[in-house]
Parts: C-alpha cells; structure tokens; sequence
C-alpha cells in the first residue's frame, strides 16, 4: 500500500564513524603517510559532511558507534560540534543513537549539540514525528557496552500513513567478527511495518532485505586490513511515498586491500616479480585515486619457492620498494605473507633411503608438546617486552610468545631448512 502525501525527499544513512580511531598496521612502516593516516576518519565524515549537503538531504541518520569510545580530550566533541553546525546552516537535521562503542557508560565527557542534533533515549525507543516530511523515526541508544537484549521489540508499530524508519545498532542474528549486542530477526524487524531499517555495527556493507529495505550501510572509513574495499553511507531516495533507491556512496579516503597471488606459472624472481607488481597494480586502479594499504600473499607451488625463502627479508623490502614505487595516490604494504611452495615433490626426496632423506623426515616430523612450547614461551617473554606497542596491539596483534604463533614459526623453521637442504642437494 501506498504511503499517502509522504514528501518527496532523501536522506543519508551511515554508522560505525568510530571519529579519532586509529589505522592499525602501517604507521611502522617507513614512508607512510603518518598524518594521512592519523586523520583518515576525521575526513571520511568531512566527506559525509559535504555529500549530505550536495544531496540537499532532508536528514542524517547515525546508526551508533560514531566514536571510538571515550574522549582522549575535547577535541573530538568540538569536532562533531563544528560539523553538525555546518548542517544546522544547510537545513538539515541529524538522527542518531548510541552504539556499543559510544554507550552512555563508554563516554565521560560531553558538549551540547546543536539543536538540529536528536540522540535518541537509553532508558527506551523514541518515536520523532517530522510533521513537514510525513516521517516517523523511532531509535534508542544503548546504556552501557554491552546491551544483549532485543531492543527492537519494544519498538513501535509504524503508521500506515507515514514513512517509518527504525534506528537500531544491532548484530542483527549475529555476524562474524562483531560483539552480539542487541540481536533481533529479520522477521522481528518486519513485523514492524516499517519501510526502512537503518542499522549500524556491522563494518561490511548488506542490504540485508529490499521488503521492506533493511540495511547495514558498513563503516566510512576501513581501520585495518579486515576492513577491505569500499566504505562509505547508503543515500536514500523517496518519490510520492515510496523509497525508490538506495545506494552506496564511498566516502573512505583510504583503502585497503588483501592481494592474493597464485605463483604457480611464476618460474624465477623475476617473474614473481612482475607478478606482484601487476597485483599491486590492480589494487591501486580499484582505490579510484585514494592511497591503499595492501596485505600481499604469495602462494601456491613454484619453482622460485627456495630462493623466495633462502632470504625472505629481501625479498618483501623488494616487494615494498616496489609498492611505494608505483605512484599515483600511493601504495603501502601492511603485510607480506610468503606461502609457497616446492614445484620438486618433497616426497621424492623422502622416499629415498639415505642420509638426507632421514634428516628431512626428521624436520618435518618435527613437533612442540605442551611443555615445550610453554618453556619456549618463557624464553622468547623477553624478546617480547622489546617490541613496539603497535605490534603488541590493535585489531591484528603479535605475540611470539602465543602458543599458536609459536607453532607457525615452527612451521616457517621447517620450511626454510627443508628447502635449504633441497637445493644444497640440487646445487643451487
């Protein structure tokens, strides 16, 4: 049915601004754009900021998490102050709620928005009626972090003679990667009789249902490299009643990007090399212009697999050079995996009856039992306490003394005396 004299109109929906956090995994890396990287949230929402006004948008939706959690200084508040101004001036109204990151517990200090500024209750769902647009806006922020009931319930029913929008930071029915805070159902939402859910908390973008249109819009800016490809909001547009489009408007100012390569026609360095290079390449072209911070994987079986592991060093400040080489807007490699493997069968070698096939099965054979890696673990505490912070921390730490790590090292230990051994024995 239709909506009866709804004003033609559109609107913006973002979520998860996470303003002030950090980039995590290039800052240690010589030539990276230090203060770029600083400031990268800060400028996806001057970008939300300006699409909003370009758009001529009724209103902004902000579904939660638009900080990263308690203030460092004012700094940030006088930031959102000045922006929701620059709307004020334009016309245009906010609505927002409180996410898990941003709950009413998370953060001590506070300024007085301006008054086109509404942050919905924590105490229950509110219900704002835009009388001039026919809109009805129903939203509640969370109290503290960590919200586990089914807020949406105690939503309102929708007015058949309004359009109905439901703000909601929710994990929907759970989603990998993302804290279950305020789960609800795809049904639950429906049973609702709204038009439009405009959700927040989950970082990768989902139009989760078309009837009515339900939709995680992801975060505007990517922070680490599990945050990969476009991010930006959700512009919305309404004709005579009826929602007539929705659709995804970048707004990241960088990017990132995991480049997984198959070696296997790679016979030499060199063709490796060119490899890489038209990998990273192509993740540049798809940035669209913005600088990208690429995760490069090199795997499958090749016969350049031995000399990539025989000085891996060398090889990934090669692969590096090469990255911030390449120009345009700027490429930077927050990680370099080597997975490859030997095109020569190893069980070959192994087969044999002699003294090298009994040394390589008795590396590869080679395993930790609980105690052993527990006193490896203490030996290596030390080396530990010597490395950056950074690395320590964030969305993608490093432990050497984590029992898993331990055993990937391991791993690596093999891989690298396996092969010297093999080419020892080739002549190579």
């Amino acid at each position: 049915m239709s909506i009866l004299q709804t004003s033609d109109l559109k609107f913006l929906h973002a979520a998860d601004i996470h303003l002030d956090s950090p980039l995590h995994g290039l800052e240690r890396y010589e030539g990276a754009p230090v203060e770029e990287i600083r400031s990268a949230t800060r400028r996806a929402f001057d970008k939300l900021i300006e699409l909003a006004i370009d758009e001529e948008v009724a209103f902004v939706l902000l579904a939660g998490d638009l900080y990263d959690g308690d203030w460092k200084d004012y700094n940030t508040g006088l930031y959102l102050v000045e922006r929701m101004g620059r709307l004020r001036e334009a016309g245009i109204r906010v609505f927002m709620v409180a996410g898990n990151h941003d709950a009413a517990s998370q953060i001590t200090k506070r300024l007085r928005l301006p008054d086109n500024v509404t942050l919905f209750s924590t105490r229950k769902p509110e219900q704002i009626i835009l009388d001039d647009l026919d809109v009805a806006i129903v939203g509640q922020s969370f109290a503290t972090r960590a919200v586990t009931d089914d807020l949406s319930q105690a939503y309102p029913q929708g007015d058949p003679q309004l359009l109905n929008i439901g703000l909601l930071h929710t994990c929907l029915d759970g989603k990998p990667g993302h804290e279950p805070y305020a789960p609800c159902t795809v049904d639950g939402l429906r049973s609702k009789g709204y038009q439009y859910w405009a959700l927040g908390h989950v970082h990768k973008r989902e139009a989760i249902s078309q009837d009515p249109w339900i939709v995680f819009p992801g975060n505007i800016q990517g922070r680490h490299i599990r945050e990969v490809g476009a991010k930006g909001c959700t512009l919305v547009t309404v004709e005579s009643g009826e929602i007539i489009e929705v659709e995804h408007r970048a707004l990241d100012v960088m990017r990132w990007s995991l480049c997984e390569l198959d070696v296997a026609a790679s016979e030499t360095v060199d063709d490796l090399y060119e490899l890489v290079r038209d990998g990273l390449q192509s993740a540049l072209d798809a940035a669209e212009g913005r600088p990208v911070a690429v995760r490069l994987v090199l795997q499958g079986a090749c016969s350049a697999h031995s000399v990539l592991h025989a000085d891996r060093a060398r090889w990934i400040q090669e692969y590096r050079a090469l990255a911030t080489g390449l120009g345009g807007a700027g490429g930077w490699l927050e990680k370099v995996s080597i997975k490859t493997k030997p095109s020569t069968s190893v069980d070959e070698v192994l087969a044999q009856d002699d003294a090298l096939s009994g040394l390589l099965r008795a590396i590869r054979d080679m395993e930790l039992d609980a105690s052993a890696l527990g006193g490896l673990a203490s030996e290596v505490s030390a080396l530990r306490k010597k490395l950056p912070a950074e690395l320590l921390g964030g969305d993608d730490p490093y432990d050497p003394t984590d029992p898993a790590v331990l055993k990937d090292t391991l791993e690596d230990i093999k891989e690298l005396l396996l092969n010297r051994l093999l080419s020892t024995e080739k002549g190579t």
